[in-house]
């Protein structure tokens, strides 16, 4: 599978989010998301999108995110997240809605 790109905003944040299949490692900024987003609540909100398309560990996130405070910019990365995994399923998209 080729890489898919997506961005992601929220307030001032501004997230570049590349999805390639792999183990689940989500980096953010060059470093792992649990050293860049420590608190767990932040590290729910990055993997909340895989877990309710049951494809937890099953794609790679790079993530590049600029602007904003921590809440802004993990909110920004989990659209960024969310919109890519569309893209690569469009079935998903009908299906996350009739779970809300």
């Amino acid at each position: 599978m080729a890489t898919t790109n997506s961005l992601g905003r929220r307030k001032t944040a501004v997230a570049r989010v590349n999805l390639t299949e792999g183990k689940g490692i989500i980096t953010v900024n060059g470093r792992d998301s649990k050293e860049y987003f420590p608190i767990m609540l932040q590290q729910f909100k990055l993997e909340q999108a895989f877990k309710l398309t049951d494809t937890v560990g099953k794609y790679d996130v790079m993530a590049t995110v600029d602007g904003g405070g921590i809440t802004g910019q993990v909110d920004a990365v989990r659209l960024g997240i969310a919109r890519a995994l569309v893209k690569t399923m469009p079935s998903t998209n009908r299906n996350s809605r009739r779970r809300n």
